[in-house]
């Protein structure tokens, strides 16, 4: 699917990039990633419950615990992470490159109250690949900053079927999730918004 990017700050935003049909197998496809690797409830290195869960799929998934952010081979059940859904490889191959998958598929549920303040994504070995986030269910209220930390900041809502890249420049920016409107979409049957984010971790 063709798709005029807008651009927040650097951050390339393809509106509408994937249709509802298209949304409700990639959904499918999560369900057996979760059936593999349970989503769990991640910690900050002071031990505060973050309101997001998560999961990951890929060759390692993105852990935050007392111990810091890290990733990890294996599930903290100590199951192998289950392989990243085609459907998620097809658009990173269509809109980053494919010459080369990521590692890591990084799945967060913004259940009813979640959000994710302003952060770097900056745990990877190497910051010329992109990160893909692709936003299912809820609307988002998605914000960008700068790389350093303070100064001014925009926001826009994210929809389902959104997808995101951050690359270049807008690589290490801060960015986050304010709210979400919950019960804004039915594409998930208990409400709440999922969002994918691939990476390259070594």
């Amino acid at each position: 699917m063709t798709v005029s990017p807008h651009n927040l700050r650097g951050v390339l935003l393809y509106r509408g990039y994937l249709e509802t049909a298209a949304q409700k197998r990639l959904v499918a496809a999560l369900r057996d990633v979760v059936a593999a690797a349970p989503m769990f409830h991640p910690e900050t290195r002071r031990g505060k419950q973050m309101s997001v869960r998560m999961t990951s799929a890929g060759r390692f998934g993105w852990i935050s615990d007392r111990r810091g952010y890290r990733y990890e081979p294996r599930h903290p059940s100590g199951a192998d992470w289950p392989p990243i859904p085609p459907q998620v490889l097809d658009v990173w191959r269509e809109l980053v490159t494919d010459s080369s998958d990521p590692d890591c598929c990084l799945v967060n549920y913004y259940g009813e109250g979640a959000r994710m303040g302003l952060h770097q994504d900056r745990d990877e070995a190497d910051f010329s690949w992109p990160v893909l986030s692709i936003s299912l269910g809820d609307e988002g209220l998605f914000r960008v900053g700068n790389i350093e930390r303070g100064g001014s900041t925009e926001s826009l809502w994210l929809q389902s079927g959104d997808v995101l890249v951050m690359g270049g420049a807008a690589r290490l920016v801060h960015h986050g999730v304010d709210r979400i409107r919950f019960g804004s979409s039915s594409l998930l049957p208990k409400h709440g918004r999922l969002n994918l984010t691939c990476r390259v971790v070594t």
